[in-house]
């Protein structure tokens, strides 16, 4: 069985070949479009990964903090943003322990941003709280997640997607009692020998998923509105026919 900790281990920089990060500058043209961000604002980046977004982000002058609980990651990426000079400041710690209070004009949780990855449903609500906290009045919040209605509908289920670099592999099964998606992604480079899968099902990532009602509630008692809600990084607007969500709100 998974362990509860999972989510601390198992992450390297070998995700940068991974044909999902591969559509990063689009995404974070999406995240200023949808936030109405002007440039220039203070930004928070929570599970921020090797920095992908928050580096672009910086490129284009907002002020980034960047957040994660990996070593590589976070080593990676500060030495990356000190070549370049940019306006950012990376962080290793778990999301759960930063303190930052009326901060930041926007707060980003992308590629899951560590949502439902935590022990039991009272750790995930944490990492909302330490968003609302970290906000100014009228700051605005993206995230990226998985729909649990989607899952709820669709799984158990099967995806392939053709990067540039590889072909990416998925398999999801969905635990209804526990609203847990079972998660197990498989990159094949192009051009080498393909190789059996070393993980298994019974050992793939548990990730707790809500749907949007239960996003719009988990906010609001956050003091936060949501304002727009969408199923790609192209504007479509969120359905349960599509796995992502993405969900804005405003601090109020």
């Amino acid at each position: 069985m998974k362990r509860p900790d999972w989510y601390k281990y198992g992450w390297s920089l070998d995700i940068k070949n991974s044909s999902w990060t591969e559509d990063t500058e689009n995404q974070v043209d999406f995240v200023i479009k949808a936030l109405d961000l002007s440039g220039g604002e203070r930004v928070l980046d929570l599970a921020c990964g090797y920095g992908r977004h928050a580096l672009v982000l910086a490129r284009r002058g907002f002020k980034v903090i960047g957040v994660d609980i990996t070593p590589a990651y976070i080593e990676d990426v500060t030495q990356n943003a000190a070549k370049e000079n940019l306006p950012a400041q990376f962080i290793l710690s778990d999301i759960r322990d930063v303190s930052f209070e009326n901060e930041f004009d926007a707060v980003l949780n992308l590629a899951d941003g560590a949502i439902g990855y935590l022990e039991n449903d009272e750790e995930n609500l944490k990492i909302f709280d330490v968003v609302a906290k970290a906000l100014k009045p009228g700051g605005v919040h993206f995230m990226d997640v998985c729909n649990a209605e989607h899952a709820r509908r669709y799984f158990p289920k099967k995806h392939w997607e053709v990067g540039e670099k590889s072909l990416a592999l998925a398999q999801f099964e969905w635990d209804e009692i526990t609203r847990r998606m079972t998660y197990g992604g498989w990159d094949i480079p192009y051009g080498e020998p393909a190789k059996r899968p070393g993980i298994v099902m019974k050992d793939a990532d548990p990730v707790r998923l809500y749907d949007l009602p239960e996003l719009e509630g988990i906010l609001r008692q956050r003091s936060m509105e949501v304002f727009a809600a969408y199923s790609d990084y192209y504007g479509k607007p969120a359905t349960h026919r599509e796995i992502q969500l993405m969900v804005c709100s405003r601090k109020v």
